[in-house]
């Protein structure tokens, strides 16, 4: 018998995820596991394992690495390391697969399980879909000819750290005061380590994870904390990553939030500038300011613009032979460093960019308003075939004339539309967001 999910997708846009021990159960992830190894290329793959504080972390890794050593496989864990970590590991150590146990932004009673190649990329789409055919048939699951074996991998933080002072070797950030809140998720120890070894004076929140408290009124869906804790404490700059650190928002001196089409606006100015920008072009998703465009626009920069997912991002950087893009929510892509969100990396890219300056003096952008609202639903996908919300889309468009836009689409890791409206004035913002989420809620709760 396969796991009580069949009649659902398993893979959103960002792997496997839902709520444990309901939809993510110990008996999926160990099918998962199983599966994972059927899209490999070598006879005794080598899959790294890594996770982030959730207390039903370990349970779901014992269980991935017991489908992975039934294929064949060898299962190795990392323990508790961001997301990119994984992506940084599996290309420097050569491991054939790696597999993140983390539900990145959402509450801890959510978990998920995302894969890596060895290049460091999520796989493709093609990929997840074996895996997820493999998983669903509910065929049994085969004991391999030889058991995979599991072990620890001693040393994987220190080894994803060295690979961070390799790429900002020429950082220096003595004299810089630094606020980090690690969202009590997988970045709370290499995250301030970094930053000491690079030189700074750091102060930290969000750093005593219970296995409960990840993104508890913390982290980068909680910016308001941060920005409330810099407030006259002499900060050059605060940095708040998610649960498993494949994102960033920051914070300048006077509490102000800067979000990721800022950060990635900071940082390509700065890369065009010293010639390390290929093309020279960034790519972005359709939720990016219009404020991102005029900039780019003045400084000669191309901007690729792709659906929401930073997997999408990354593989139109990839076709392209860029090296930077990133979304709006932060996570920010330097493929020169990995091909992988990397919420820490993108903070010292941005202090890199600053040149010793405080972050309160950027000048790289000038935002339009913008109003996001998420309206839960019982069917996300539904929004497709919403007649009555498509009208009132075309409707608010058109009265805009070209001098903003409007945005609704499906969320595609929680059962929420999301309604975007960028405007000239923010009232305006929020009175046609508020309409149009009004239609959502009409034909689809």
């Amino acid at each position: 018998m396969g796991p009580e999910v069949t009649s659902r997708r398993l893979f959103g846009t960002d792997g496997v995820r839902g709520r444990t021990g309901q939809f993510l159960t110990a008996e999926l992830a160990l099918r998962l596991g199983h599966a994972a190894i059927g899209v490999t290329q070598s006879e005794s793959p080598q899959v790294l394992i890594v996770r982030d504080t959730r207390e039903s972390g370990q349970m779901l890794e014992a269980a991935l690495a017991a489908g992975i050593t039934a294929a064949g496989g060898d299962a190795i864990f990392g323990g508790v390391l961001p997301t990119p970590g994984a992506a940084v590991l599996a290309r420097r150590l050569e491991f054939d697969l790696a597999a993140v146990v983390s539900a990145s932004h959402n509450p801890f009673h959510d978990n998920g399980i995302k894969f890596f190649g060895s290049d460091g990329t999520k796989l493709d789409d093609d990929a997840e879909a074996r895996i997820e055919q493999a998983v669903l048939s509910g065929d049994d699951m085969p004991m391999a000819g030889r058991a995979g074996r599991t072990r620890a991998l001693r040393g994987a933080a220190d080894d994803y750290l060295r690979e961070l002072e390799l790429r900002f070797k020429d950082l220096d950030l003595s004299g810089r005061k630094i606020l980090l809140d690690c969202a009590n998720g997988a970045a709370y120890r290499v995250g301030p380590e970094i930053f000491r070894r690079l030189g700074a004076t750091v102060d930290v929140v969000g750093d005593e994870p219970d296995g409960r408290n990840i993104n508890a009124g913390c982290g980068s869906t909680h910016i308001d904390a941060l920005a409330e804790s810099i407030t006259g404490g002499g900060y050059d700059a605060g940095f708040a990553f998610d649960g498993d650190a494949d994102r960033v928002l920051a914070v300048d001196g006077e509490g102000n939030v800067i979000d990721g089409d800022e950060i990635i606006a900071i940082s390509a100015l700065h890369l065009h500038a010293h010639g390390n920008l290929p093309g020279p072009g960034v790519a972005v998703t359709v939720m990016t300011n219009f404020g991102f465009h005029n900039a780019m626009k003045g400084a000669g920069i191309e901007v690729a613009t792709t659906p929401v997912g930073d997997r999408n991002v990354i593989a139109e950087l990839m076709e392209r032979g860029w090296a930077l893009g990133g979304e709006q929510s932060g996570h920010i892509i330097e493929t020169r460093f990995v091909p992988s969100g990397d919420g820490v990396a993108a903070a010292l890219l941005t202090l890199e960019a600053t040149h010793g300056r405080n972050l309160a003096q950027r000048d790289a952008m000038e935002k339009l308003p913008q109003v996001l609202l998420n309206v839960r639903v019982a069917d996300r996908d539904a929004v497709d075939g919403a007649r009555e919300v498509w009208d009132a889309v075309e409707r608010e468009s058109q009265a805009l004339s070209g001098k903003g836009r409007v945005l609704v689409r499906a969320s595609g890791t929680e059962p929420l539309v999301r309604v975007m409206v960028e405007a000239p004035d923010e009232s305006q913002c929020a009175e046609i967001a508020g309409r149009l989420a009004e239609a959502v809620e009409r034909e689809l709760s």
